[in-house]
């Protein structure tokens, strides 16, 4: 329990899952919380279960992470409430089993998962640097390691399509984001990191019924709890040992090794750079 007492922390998709209970974690070590969430009275019911952990009042806002404009009315309006922000927790996902097209006919599940996220972290980007020392924790998934290579035409086109493998893809996009953001921010005292929480019992697939209803089942018996998967979140998030330790992934709260792809310097920089064009 590292006291984060005077810290200010930024959970998305804290509305449940994984989320609520690093935005948990993070109230109960001191830290002061913003929820964010996309369905309002979720979002709601997430903040009373902080609030009742004690700590610092917590905050919360709702966004839909499929609309790049409210993403930049988020940051904005983070800017607007938050004095300073230590830690950014770029939690929320999700996964669709068919391809559907959000803004600017871009794949939703890369939409959501890749692109809103990094939109709204180059938002925070000068208030985290003003209140450095800052972290970056953005959530990935083992799932990665089956991808291997980034299919940027797969964001547009309309390519044959498989739920999974588009959120692995999106999975691998986070590893690669971390990366090249970790070498946008050295000397800035603001670090950038990517997780796997572990195989967690989550509703991430409440899209398709069939899934969830298996997922429920297995996870009773296989899965981690969603606060068991919140662990290496908040060891990235608050452990003094990783104080200026940057572009590592970590998996079990120990540093890991992510796919070969996910190393990739080319890749990440193409990310990065397709990721600055699509937000233009």
């Amino acid at each position: 329990m590292h006291d984060l007492s005077g810290r200010v922390c930024v959970v998305t998709g804290a509305s449940s899952g994984i989320g609520l209970e690093t935005a948990k974690g993070l109230a109960a070590r001191g830290a002061t919380v913003c929820l964010v969430g996309r369905d309002p009275a979720r979002t709601a019911a997430a903040l009373e279960e902080v609030r009742g952990v004690g700590g610092p009042e917590p905050s919360a806002l709702t966004v839909d992470f499929s609309r790049i404009a409210d993403v930049r009315r988020l940051a904005d309006e983070l800017l607007r409430r938050l004095p300073r922000l230590h830690v950014l927790i770029n939690n929320a996902g999700q996964w669709t089993p068919h391809r559907e097209l959000g803004e600017g006919g871009i794949e939703r599940t890369f939409l959501v998962n890749q692109l809103a996220p990094s939109c709204l972290t180059r938002g925070l980007l000068d208030l985290l640097r003003a209140s450095a020392p800052a972290r970056i924790v953005t959530v990935s998934s083992r799932l990665h390691e089956r991808e291997a290579r980034l299919r940027f035409e797969d964001v547009r086109r309309a390519a044959p399509y498989e739920g999974l493998a588009a959120y692995r893809q999106s999975k691998l996009a986070n590893v690669l984001f971390a990366g090249a953001l970790a070498r946008r921010l050295v000397g800035d005292g603001v670090t950038s990191c990517s997780v796997h929480p572990g195989d967690v019992a989550t509703d991430v697939v409440r899209d398709s019924r069939a899934l969830s209803l298996g997922l429920r089942w297995v996870g009773r018996r296989y899965l981690l709890t969603p606060e068991e998967g919140a662990r290496t979140s908040l060891h990235a998030a608050a452990a003094p040992e990783l104080a200026g330790v940057t572009g590592r992934y970590y998996a079990s709260c120990r540093e890991a090794q992510p796919s070969l792809a996910a190393r990739d310097a080319d890749q990440a920089e193409r990310l990065w750079v397709d990721c600055e064009r699509l937000l233009s």
